[in-house]
This record gives C-alpha cells, structure tokens and sequence, in this order.
C-alpha cells in the first residue's frame, strides 16, 4: 500500500484528490496538509511514502517544502502537481530533490502511474516538463571530464536512455544491480552529471543532433 500526503492550499484540489486516489487499489491517502510547514509536521504521524506538492503555496511553498523533505524524510518521494510549468518552478523543484513534476490537466491514471513510479524511485516528468529540461541540457550540455565510458558503460547508459530501471538492466546484462549501480555512478562521474534523469535527457539530446 503506497501511503500519500496531499499537499495543496486549495481545500477543493485537496477533496478531489482525495477521491480520485481512495478508489484506488494499492494507494492511501495518509493525510492532507495546506502548506508546508503542516506538511513537515504530519509526515511522522502520517508516514508517508509520496507526497503530491503545490508549487506555489503560502507560507512555504512547494519547492522550500521539497528541500526540506529531502534533507529530513529522504524515504518520502516528492512529485509536484501544479498548474505552473515556469522554469523557476520545475528546476527549483528538481534540484530540490523532487522525483517527478506533472501539471494539474494530467489523466486520473497518470497522476497514479506517476505516484507507483516515484515510489519505485523512478523520475516522473510531463511531456512538456521533460521538453523544458532537454532545452537546458542543450543550452548548457555537460562537457565530459575526458574519460571515456568503457563498453559495458555506453550498454548501460543506452538501457538507462531507453528508460530501463537498474533490475531491467541487470538482468538483460547477467550482472547484479549493485554493479549496475556503480556503473551508473561512474558514467555520471565521467559525464558531469548529477543523475540518471539528466543523463537519459543527455544522450536524448545527443541522438537528436
């Protein structure tokens, strides 16, 4: 069971959420909060494993919130839901530790495909989010630290931009997940990238040029 905080200053968006998740098998809502700092003192009682974030809320809002969640209950995974797809919004949210960004005219169902995904610790963009991030990536594309990716790091690298999770990739390689890992981890290093969402929208941008 996938327990969700709903986080929005909107009593209306917070009632609708409620309803669309509770007739929902495998998700509970664990509680509800109208900004963030009622958000960060529900989580231990509440305990939940996602929460749906408010960009702009009063108070603190949905980036702040994010931040501090990642930095004091890592085990949440955050995706925000918000009717604002500026760029202050969607990369302050992401470089706050956000695990997906969707706007609110998503479908019902991608909304729940979202939250299961967050909560297998997968990223979760919209369409029009993700075309925003590609842009960046092209404006400022990372600069590689010289060391080229061995064989077995350019096969993984193409399974993570083909959207393969670490057990898909060991498994279609024969090898452990710890060793998918490490060489995750070591193409970030060698790319100068944070992590595997800007690395599948690197060699996106790449495969377009």
């Amino acid at each position: 069971m996938i327990r969700v905080l709903l986080v929005d200053d909107q009593i209306l968006m917070r009632q609708g959420l409620r309803k669309l998740l509770e007739i929902e098998d495998g998700i509970e809502v664990a509680g509800e909060a109208a900004d963030g700092h009622e958000a960060l003192r529900r989580v231990p009682a509440c305990r939940p494993d996602v929460a749906l974030v408010d960009a702009r809320m009063p108070g603190m809002d949905g980036v702040e919130l994010i931040a501090r969640l990642t930095a004091e209950h890592p085990e949440v995974a955050a995706i925000v839901l918000s009717t604002f797809d500026e760029d202050e919004y969607i990369f302050g949210a992401l470089r706050a530790g956000a695990r997906g960004y969707l706007l609110k005219d998503c479908s019902p169902q991608e909304l729940v495909d979202a939250i299961g995904k967050a909560h297998r610790g997968e990223v979760v963009l919209d369409p029009p989010v993700a075309a925003r991030l590609v842009a960046d990536v092209r404006r400022g594309r990372p600069v590689p630290g010289g060391e080229r990716l061995s064989a077995r790091e350019q096969e993984v690298a193409r399974l993570v931009g083909a959207g393969a999770s670490n057990r898909e990739i060991a498994a279609r390689l024969v090898i452990t997940e710890g060793t998918v890992k490490n060489h995750v981890s070591s193409i970030l290093r060698k790319l100068g990238l944070r992590d595997r969402t800007r690395l599948a929208l690197h060699l996106s941008a790449h495969r377009d040029n």
